[in-house]
This record gives structure tokens, C-alpha cells and sequence, in this order.
């Protein structure tokens, strides 16, 4: 059994969006552990000791943990304060009994599960596969916390106390259970921030031309709903209002504190707000992380200041948040004007950015449910905002302007649910060397957590994550914007069938070359759908998709058009074009449109195109449904083609990790852990062997000999056919070198061409280390599957074709891990060169099902040992009777110490 390490810093979000610091017990906390245990109620310390304690003090020595082999603590703090205790002491075997008790002021609010779910956790790692608790009869709280942890849990009732048993391993339906209880957590945190009851705006000057002053003016003239503060450090009456010379004279509650100081003083006005017991902060205030390394401690001294009193923070460096809602109006941002109350709930990491966005979505017409800009991203990021969003009835769509992920995994597993219900729209800065290089000067592409300085992200990484979490990319935030206004504002198309009218014959081609360029279709018409155009058409023409109607035609003219395409079963979006002609006008074209939208006879979705029209926007929101309108067909084709390929990710189930035979976790990490020994670097044959083997993936039967003679031994024991290798140290393309021999047979053969391999290298100055005698594979065709380890986004795992000509198309699709089956047949069939294993040109299909468990097993195994670093198979053969590891290459390193993330 594995003892466990300790636990590292963790922040935990608690039900009211408040935390707390959770970390591993250590020797110098007794004291604090002492009064902890003392400051209980009579009746906590019944629950928790069954009776009053004789000798607190002698408990806390006792708790204090020093030999992890045989017990295990957490303590949850806030400030000095231990405010929750948990712990295990093994009792034999696997098991350990565990208990736990959580401070009286912070019960109820979700830290004793918290606490106890990262003991399970630790003592899972640790080897440990059941606890045993025993619980006074009376004690709900704790059995009711054990009763929804959704750990199958076990109970047998004894004289007035209960003894329970469950597995430390979280199930499925436990899983589920964390995952909603931090959906909720994250809720009430973004709450404090979009919705508070009221609010301080905390700076040294309050001028109109002032950050403050912004600030303060937005704030009044939004009709904000709850109770506005002003703190300017004096207490000088501003304009005749009463001001605070600190947060912490405010009589009453605080929800939210926008502060607009210089850096420094920020820090300073943040241990008052704690002080005060603000529930958050934004940060307004420039000159953090952005500015260099004085910045960066100056923000990671502003984060350590809200964690110790659980306020949750946005920015620094940021713009503010807006919340539309009739409800709220709140305006607490430099951004003029509150926007209309819209469905999109938008992010932006900046504010510039943000605000020229918001200036747009103004002149369409379109409206926002709230915006946040997040600025440096220090604490309160895109994982909280989609779980908000998700549950936000005003929001139907997430729109984000990313330049950093702060957890990338964390935020794929939750964009990845909230997708499901909720398109997620997003561009991603930072793409270029350039672009990163700016991102990383400006908000967040470097920025400091505790002990941790991110970087911009590989593209490949970022792709495959808004691949498979059903992100909508975009590349430009005009695209972004076309694209939410027609998610927002529309149903989303059941198909790929897209009717297109236009008055003009040329913008209707180049609208279907466009639709189909997208993955679209634009089908013939029937002939009932044919006919309902009579006289909208040129008595000359004939009817086909698009639909070319007369160029003088009006209001009429386009309502019938649009009506009869919206009513053939065989048309699931249309896209309406208009462009000035002579006896038209965009007014009346515009009116038949919406008079159209008004009446479809089913929910489709309508986008039209005003050529040459800016004027187009008022005419197609005059009044009725608002239609989303672009000024050339490639762009509204851009935005459904999005839409549809969103609609296609839906269709596809979410997939749980598959279930394979004959993993042996256990063993491979034996296997890594006496490598690792001898000190980081690629494995040797044998080891690489020993560690696929422990996943359920075989190499090609090999032997490892010494000498040319030794070859050609091997090679009569292995029988048949056999590739011989000339193992060289660093040395990765052997067939360049001329260190690979193939369709071999015999002993002497094999001698030969090891001698002449050896002889070979030497005159490249390669030295033969030892030859690899390897049975030939069956015929089949050559695949590369790889994993890279990214820092940021975890195993990154890779498939393509292989050989010189296949590497000069680079054709390679990635995903991250966990990989489900339908990821790695999905990856299979996007290569452009799937054909050569579907039977290209009469060649007999090999078994591509065998590739597809190559791929998951890799994965798995790559997601299961973060001291993976790298995996290059090349080539695994996939013949029709199943796959051979022909060559394979793993490499390992002693993973970073890695605190855990912020559940956030």
C-alpha cells in the first residue's frame, strides 16, 4: 500500500460561493487544532468524540499527523483559523475509519462533504478501499452527509450509534452528485457578483473623467436596483451624496465592492472589504500580473487576501460586469450605457474588446443577459460563468473572448455538459506567435496563481478542446457575433437542407457554393414547392434551389417565397437574399420578410442578407421576431454551417470513459515508478513492453540480442519471416539511418544483414547497442498513434498516417484525454486518408475497429500516469485480422508537484 502524500493547497467554493482553504495537517498545527476542537459546541463535540473531551489539547497532539503510512489529516482555514478537521487512521487491510467535524459557524454550508470528499480522494490514491465510520445514533447531520455524498454506503446499527462502511472510490452517481453541488457553488458565487442587493465603489477620485467617475456615473444612470456606496477614503460629501472613508463604515450588508485605486492601495482596500465581510470583489484596477513581476505579487497578495476571507474576485485589470435584467440593472463597469436585455450572456478577457462588441450588438439591435470581462482571470473564470449561464433562465447562449484557460480540463468537463443545453460561442486569442506573445503582455497568457505561471497555449490543444466540448470557434468576432445573433435569436436547424431565395442569380450561387463549401446541402425542389412560385419567378426561368424571384420583387413577392419554402418538409433553414435593383426597395423587401417570420408554419430558422443595405438592421427589427441579418451570403452560410455542426454534436450522446479488460493500473505504475529510479528519459525496450503490455496492447513478438550472431539465433527461435532493428541510442527514424531490414528469413540471412547494419551505423559513427529480432507483421497499412503530454490540457493524444509520403500530408487529427470510443472512431474517419483503411481501390478494409482500441487504451493509459511525457507508436500495422505495435517509444518524467485546482 502507498502512503498518502500531503494534500496541497486546495480552495474550495462553499454553497453560498464563499471559500475556504482546504489543505494537508501539519505538525505545527496542534494549537490551532487545539482551539478549533475547544471552540466546538457541547453538542458538535458529543457528535464528534461521543462525550465532552477530557484533554482537548491531548486529541490535537494525537491528530497531528507526521507518519502518513498510518494516518491521514485535512483542516479547512480561514485566515488562522481551522474551521473544519477530517481524518482516517487505517484499521488493517485496506481500510481506514475516518472522522470529521466541521467548526458550528461554518455548518450547513457544504464544507463537511467537501472535506470528506477530498479525504476519500487522498485515501483512494493511498491504496485504502473502504472507510469505516461510526456515528452517534443522533448524529443526522453526519449521516445524512454520508447519505448524500452518493458513495454506496452501508450501515448496521449498534446501541445507540450507527457503523457505516463505503468505498472510498466516488461511483458514477457520486460524480454526478460533486459535479451539481459545485454547479451550485459557482452559481451563488457569480450571483454575489451579477445580482448583489448592494454595492461599494471603492477609489481615490470620483471626476467625471476618472475611472471611478465612469464608474460611478454607469452605476447611477443603469437604475441599479440595490443600495449604492461610495468610499473615497474621506468622507467628503460627492455632488451632495454621503460617502464612507472605509468599506468598513458602511452600516449593513456589502454584497460587492468594485474598487478603481491604484494597485497597491486595491490590495489595501481588500483586506478592509474582508474585514467588512464582502462577499466579492471586482477589480478594476490595473497594474497587476499584466505589468510585470511587482505586479504579480501585488496580485497574488489581492487573491490571498479574498481566499483567507472567502470573497470571490473578478479581475483585476478588467472592465466590470453588467447585468441587463430588468430586475437588477446594473451597470458596475466603464462600459457607457447599459445594454438592451438580451439572451446572451457574454466574457470577455478584454475589456476593450468587450465593450466594441457590445457597441455592435447596440446598432443590431441585439441585447445582452450579462457581461463580465475578467480581465487577468485571477480568480473567478470561464468554468463559473458557463455553470452561472447554464442555470441562468435569461440565457440561451454563452458568448466568451478567451486569451488563457486557467484549468482547461476543468473547463472541457463543464463546457462540455452546459453544451448540451447551451450553445457556447467563443474566440480564442493568442493563436499566433505574435497574438500569444501580445496576450501575454496584456491580460493572462502569464498570470500567477499560488506557485504557478501559465503561458499561451499549442492551437492543437485548444482545437481539440473546443472540438470535443461542443464549442462553437470562431476566428474573427465579427464571425462571433453573426453567429450569436442567429443562435440567439432562432431555432436551430433540424438538418442540413438550406432553401435559399434571392432576387439577383449571382448572390443565390455564391450563398450555395458557400452552404455546401460549409457542410451544408441546398436540394433540388419538388415539384409541389416548384409550383407555389408561380409568377414570383421570370415566365422564362425554371424553378430551382435558389430561388431567383424577379428582381422588382416587394413585400408580397417575398412573403409568398418565404412562406413556401418554410412549408416543404425538405428545407430545414432558409436564407433570404436582397440586393438593390432597379423598381425594388429594401423597405418593402424587408416588410414581406417579417411579415414571413411572423406566420411560418414552423420553426425554422430565417437569416437574411441586405446587400449594399445599412440600413438593412432597422428594417428587419421595425417590429415582429427579430432576424438575423449579414451583409453578404457567405456570412450567414458561415453562421449556419456553426449551427448545423452544433446541432450535429448534440445529436451524439455524451459517451462515459469505455471499459477495458486486462488493465493492470497498478503494475504500469510499478513499472514507471522503478524507472523512474534510474532518472527521466525514454524507456527501454523490455520496460516500454512491460508497461503497453499492463494496458492490453501487445507488441509485435521481438527478442533483444547482444551480437549478429545472437540475431540470427533469435531469429530461428522466432521462425518465419522477421524485421531486424539496430538499436542505437537518440536515434528515432532507424529506416533513414539504414538501421532497419525487413522479410528476413533464416539465421544466416539475419547475421548477414546485422553485420551489415552494424558496419553500416559505424560509418555514421552510430554505435549498435544491441539488434531487436521482430516477426514480421502481416500485411496492412502504417498508422501513428502518439500522446504528448501538455501542462496546460493533459494528455494530448494524436492519430495519422504514416510513412514519408503520409508525412508530407501531415493528416492527423487530435483529441484529449479521457478519449470515449466514439472520440477515437470519430478521430479514425475525419483522416483525410481514412480510405487507405476502408479498402481504397479494391483493396481488402482492414480492421479498423482494432486502431480505434489502440487508440483508447494509449489514452487511457497516458490519462492514468501523468509521468507519461510521450508515446510514439509508429508504426502500429492495421491488417484485416486486428493491429501490430510495430515500433514503439515511451518516455517518462517525475510529473510537477501540482496543487489542486480551485473548484471553481
Amino acid at each position: 500500500m502507498s502512503s498518502a502524500a500531503p494534500a496541497p493547497d486546495a480552495t474550495v467554493v462553499l454553497k453560498d460561493g464563499s471559500t475556504v482553504a482546504v489543505r494537508g495537517l501539519e505538525p505545527g498545527d496542534e494549537a490551532p487544532l487545539t482551539a478549533f476542537y475547544s471552540k466546538l459546541s457541547p453538542e458538535s463535540q458529543a457528535f464528534r468524540f461521543f462525550g465532552a473531551p477530557a484533554d482537548v489539547s491531548e486529541i490535537a497532539r494525537r491528530l497531528v499527523i507526521s507518519d502518513y503510512e498510518s494516518q491521514f489529516g485535512l483542516v479547512a482555514v480561514t485566515g488562522a483559523d481551522v474551521v473544519g478537521h477530517a481524518v482516517y487512521i487505517l484499521t488493517g487491510g485496506r481500510r481506514a475509519e475516518m472522522g470529521l467535524a466541521v467548526a458550528d459557524s461554518h455548518q450547513g454550508r457544504g464544507l463537511g462533504l467537501l472535506l470528506f470528499a477530498q479525504l476519500a480522494d487522498a485515501a483512494a490514491r493511498a491504496g485504502i478501499e473502504v472507510f469505516e465510520a461510526v456515528v452517534k445514533a443522533n448524529n443526522h447531520k453526519m449521516l445524512d452527509l454520508l447519505k448524500e455524498s452518493g458513495f454506496p454506503l452501508t450501515l448496521r446499527s449498534e446501541p445507540g450509534e450507527i457503523h457505516a462502511e463505503l468505498p472510498t472510490a466516488l461511483s458514477e452517481e457520486a460524480e454526478m452528485h460533486f459535479e451539481r453541488r459545485h454547479a451550485r457553488a459557482a452559481q451563488a458565487a457569480v450571483t454575489r457578483v451579477l445580482a448583489p442587493r448592494s454595492v461599494a465603489i471603492i477609489g481615490t477620485s470620483f471626476d467625471a473623467a476618472t475611472t471611478g467617475g465612469v464608474l460611478l456615473q454607469n452605476l447611477f444612470e443603469s437604475g441599479y436596483a440595490g443600495m449604492i456606496h461610495v468610499v473615497n477614503g474621506t468622507g467628503a460629501p460627492l455632488n451632495g451624496r454621503p460617502t464612507y472613508t472605509s468599506v468598513r463604515d458602511i452600516g449593513g450588508e456589502v454584497d460587492m465592492a468594485v474598487i478603481a485605486t491604484g494597485p497597491a492601495a486595491a490590495v489595501e482596500a481588500a483586506g478592509e472589504c474582508a474585514a467588512k465581510g464582502v462577499h466579492a470583489l471586482v477589480v478594476v484596477s490595473p497594474g497587476f500580473a499584466e505589468a510585470g513581476a511587482d505586479g504579480a505579487e501585488l496580485q497574488r497578495r489581492l487573491l490571498e487576501v479574498c481566499r483567507l476571507a472567502g470573497m470571490r474576485l473578478v479581475g483585476p485589470n478588467c472592465s466590470g460586469v453588467i447585468n441587463s435584467s430588468p430586475q437588477v440593472r446594473l451597470n458596475a463597469s466603464v462600459i457607457a450605457g447599459l445594454p438592451s436585455a438580451g439572451t446572451i450572456g457574454f466574457l470577455s478577457q478584454s475589456g476593450s474588446l468587450g465593450s466594441a462588441i457590445i457597441e455592435l450588438a447596440r446598432a443590431q439591435g441585439t441585447g445582452f443577459s450579462s457581461f463580465i470581462s475578467v480581465g487577468n482571470n485571477a480568480d473567478i473564470s470561464g468554468s463559473d460563468l458557463l455553470q452561472y449561464w447554464e442555470a441562468d433562465p435569461a440565457t440561451n447562449l454563452v458568448m466568451l473572448y478567451l486569451e488563457s484557460f486557467g484549468n482547461p480540463r476543468q473547463f472541457s468537463r463543464i463546457a462540455r455538459r452546459v453544451a448540451r443545453t447551451t450553445p457556447i460561442l467563443a474566440v480564442k486569442g493568442g493563436r499566433s506567435v505574435a497574438g500569444a506573445r501580445a496576450a501575454t503582455t496584456s491580460h493572462s497568457g502569464v498570470l500567477v496563481r499560488p506557485s504557478t505561471i501559465r503561458v499561451a497555449t499549442s492551437n492543437v490543444s485548444e482545437d481539440a478542446l473546443f472540438q470535443q466540448a461542443g464549442i462553437i470557434r470562431t476566428a474573427t468576432l465579427a464571425e462571433l457575433f453573426g453567429t450569436a445573433q442567429l443562435l440567439s435569436e432562432q431555432p436551430l436547424p433540424a438538418g442540413d437542407r438550406v432553401g435559399i431565395i434571392s432576387n439577383a442569380g449571382g448572390p443565390g450561387v455564391l450563398c450555395a457554393d458557400s452552404c455546401e463549401f460549409r457542410g451544408l446541402r441546398v436540394p433540388e425542389l419538388t415539384d409541389e414547392v416548384k409550383a407555389a412560385f408561380a409568377g414570383l419567378v421570370p415566365s422564362t426561368g425554371v424553378v430551382h434551389n435558389p430561388v431567383v424571384l424577379l428582381a422588382q420583387s416587394g413585400a408580397n413577392e417575398y412573403e409568398r417565397a418565404v412562406g413556401a419554402l418554410a412549408g416543404s418538409p425538405g428545407i430545414d433553414a432558409l436564407i433570404v437574399i436582397y440586393t438593390p435593383q432597379v423598381g425594388s426597395s429594401a423597405a418593402d423587401a424587408a416588410s414581406g420578410i417579417r411579415r414571413a417570420a411572423g406566420a411560418l408554419p414552423r420553426a425554422i430558422p430565417l437569416l437574411a442578407v441586405f446587400m449594399s443595405t445599412p440600413e438593412a438592421t432597422s428594417l428587419l427589427r421595425a417590429d415582429g421576431p427579430h432576424i438575423p441579418t449579414y451583409p453578404f451570403p457567405e456570412d450567414a452560410a458561415r453562421a449556419l454551417g456553426h449551427a448545423h455542426r452544433y446541432v450535429a454534436w448534440r445529436k451524439v450522446p455524451p459517451e462515459p470513459a469505455p471499459e477495458l479488460a486486462g488493465i493492470d493500473a497498478h503494475r504500469a505504475a510499478a513499472v514507471i515508478s522503478a524507472t523512474l529510479v534510474q532518472g527521466p528519459g525514454w524507456l527501454q525496450p523490455a520496460a516500454v513492453d512491460a508497461l503497453l503490455a499492463c494496458y492490453g496492447l501487445a507488441p509485435a513478438e521481438s527478442v533483444l540480442a547482444a551480437t549478429p550472431h545472437d540475431a540470427g539465433e533469435a531469429a530461428k527461435k522466432l521462425g518465419g519471416k522477421v524485421a531486424l532493428k539496430g538499436m542505437v541510442s537518440g536515434l528515432v527514424r532507424k529506416s533513414d539511418a539504414g538501421a532497419v531490414r525487413v522479410d528476413l528469413e533464416g539465421a544466416h540471412a539475419v547475421e548477414t544483414a546485422a553485420r551489415e547494419v552494424a558496419q553500416g551505423l559505424a560509418a555514421l559513427n552510430q554505435k549498435v547497442l544491441a539488434f531487436m529480432v521482430q516477426r514480421m507483421s502481416p500485411p496492412g497499412v502504417e498508422m501513428l498513434v502518439g500522446v504528448v503530454q501538455d501542462r496546460h490540457f493533459g494528455p494530448v493524444v494524436a492519430v495519422g498516417a504514416t510513412g514519408r509520403a503520409m508525412e508530407l500530408v501531415k493528416d492527423t487529427q487530435v483529441r484529449l484525454t479521457p478519449l470515449g470510443r466514439t472520440d477515437a472512431a470519430t478521430m479514425v474517419r475525419s483522416l483525410t486518408t481514412y480510405p487507405l483503411l476502408d479498402g481504397y481501390r479494391g483493396a481488402t478494409p482492414v480492421q479498423v475497429s482494432a486502431l480505434e482500441d489502440v487508440l483508447v487504451r494509449v489514452a487511457a493509459m497516458a490519462d492514468a500516469h501523468s509521468e507519461i511525457a510521450d508515446v510514439d507508436i509508429n508504426p502500429v500495422i492495421v491488417h484485416p485480422g486486428g493491429a501490430v505495435i510495430v515500433d514503439a517509444r515511451i518516455r517518462i518524467e517525475a510529473p510537477a508537484t501540482k496543487g489542486t485546482a480551485p473548484v471553481r
